[in-house]
């Protein structure tokens, strides 16, 4: 009886063929950095235009202050962070060898030393740092699309969409838009390709960012934000191109994720004070810094708060301590981190990005070897050709995403809820069994096992159908072996 072998081995023992292969010739480097690349965590790089909330992000997603927001060199250069066992930063030339730089950080940002090299001439700053954040993934920060220097847009487009043959370094992208406009979704198209050769919807997760701004900093701005997200889930060139869209806060989940008890003593003493000495305050950012008050704060003072949680996040975190929800700098940092959408966010990096890790994973893996192969053929690697083919071909994951891009494309004609119940079963909304089978998280073996064998029945009609057209057909092929898959390993 043949064992079925899991994909990323069978991709990995591939690999190891392949670089037996090519040791000794130009592609033996690069095969070696992709059998490397399997064990690594899975790669995430954040994207979006300038001012997106990039960086911001970032540093709320690892929990610290890291990543500059400032307008400084080095945000024009790609930077990874990774976790490691020791702080380093070490910077990789486009031309030359890697080399470990200095660099200083005081309550805050990294910032970094470049000893006066100029950022067109370097490739990628690789920043280690200790996190358990960074041990489920690696974050890349990228430059700002649609800057008003060509040269810096250029640098994010060619790391994350670098041509014919060539894989990009990441398995999976967050973009940040903070409206959706036409530079968004071709940026989108370009990272995204039929072929499934680089981004799909599901390795695209579009973050509707600085969310807190969609309602002019009101206390409401965050309800305003997902009622605009929810619209452009619905939207056909999103659902095309991304997985979902989630709106986040990510000044305040920065800052609610770094609160410092100083900054919530200062924000407690405006909850303190009267609406007639507070309420004046909140008309205007100008106002709340420069306007006279009898609350104990400096114009400084109350900057900083400005500066670090935004005028909606100084609303909330007031309104938060009057109403008793936040007597101390734990449960308020708790309670905006939860408001500001990265909880939501959190979820959906864990249930699409990580469960589909192994897939992603070797599917950049294949892409990279293609590229070998294309670029650099060697007398007997036609078999190596003809693996790789067949393992693309023949692996199911492979045919769940393609079918996942399908329906997110329209090219399944079925309607609007037999999609959805189809996205489902492929763990569009988590991987999780319950979920798949739209069941309650309580349900039992027994109830999972009968789900299971209903929709087994109910797809197996579907395909056999007479008036179901081919591409119904093989849809409804693909979720029966993903069902059956789901129930061997059920038990």
């Amino acid at each position: 009886m043949s064992t079925h072998i899991p994909l990323l081995e069978s991709v990995r023992g591939l690999l190891t063929r392949a670089h037996q292969a090519y040791q000794g010739t130009p592609g033996d480097h690069r095969l070696t950095a992709v059998l490397d690349r399997l064990d690594e965590p899975l790669r995430v790089a954040i994207a979006g235009k300038v001012k997106a909330g990039k960086s911001t992000l970032l540093n709320a997603l690892v929990g610290e202050e890291l990543a500059p927001t400032d307008a400084g060199e080095c945000t024009k250069i790609v930077t990874w962070y990774r976790d490691g066992i020791t702080y380093r930063a070490t910077l990789v030339p486009r031309a030359g060898e890697a080399v470990q730089v200095p660099f200083t950080r005081d309550g805050g940002a990294i910032n970094i030393d470049l000893s006066g090299r100029n950022a067109d001439d370097i490739e990628k700053l690789q920043i280690e740092w200790p996190s358990s954040s960074l041990r489920q993934m690696t974050l890349i920060d990228t430059p700002g699309i649609a800057s008003l220097s060509h040269d810096v847009s250029a640098r994010t487009t060619a790391f994350l969409t670098p041509g014919e043959d060539q894989v990009t370094p990441a398995d999976a992208v967050l973009y940040l838009m903070r409206h959706l406009h036409s530079s968004d979704i071709n940026f989108l198209e370009a990272f995204h390709d039929e072929e499934f050769s680089q981004a799909t919807p599901v390795n695209a997760v579009a973050v509707l960012s600085r969310a807190d701004e969609v309602g002019v900093g009101r206390i409401d701005s965050m309800a305003s934000a997902q009622r605009i997200a929810s619209r452009y889930r619905l939207d056909p060139k999103v659902r095309r191109l991304a997985q979902t869209v989630v709106p986040v806060a990510g000044l305040l989940a920065q800052s609610g994720a770094t609160l410092r008890e100083a900054e919530y003593k200062a924000i407690d003493s405006i909850a303190a004070a009267s609406r007639t000495d507070s309420d004046p305050l909140f008309l205007s950012a100008d106002r709340f810094v420069k306007a006279e008050t009898a609350i104990p704060l400096t114009s400084m003072e109350r900057e900083h708060l400005l500066d670090r949680l935004g005028m909606f996040g100084v609303r909330l975190s007031v309104a938060l301590i009057r109403q008793g929800a936040a007597p101390n700098a734990t449960t308020l940092s708790t309670e905006l981190v939860r408001r500001s959408g990265l909880v939501e966010l959190r979820d959906v990096l864990l249930s699409q990005f990580a469960e589909r890790r192994d897939v992603l994973k070797a599917r950049s893996a294949l892409l990279a070897l293609e590229g070998v192969l294309h670029e650099h053929p060697q007398p007997g690697t036609d078999v190596l050709s003809s693996e790789l083919e067949r393992i693309t071909s023949g692996a199911h994951e492979f045919a769940e995403i393609r079918l996942l891009n399908a329906l997110r494309a329209g090219g399944v004609k079925v309607k609007a809820q037999e999609a959805s119940e189809m996205e489902r079963v492929l763990g569009a909304d988590g991987g999780a069994l319950h979920i798949r089978m739209d069941l309650s998280p309580e349900a039992d073996v027994s109830e999972l096992r009968r789900a299971l064998q209903n929709s087994i029945g109910r797809w197996q009609r579907r395909a056999e159908s007479p008036m179901s057209s081919r591409e119904v057909a093989d849809a409804s092929r693909v979720l029966i072996r993903t069902c059956e898959g789901l129930l061997v390993n059920l038990g």
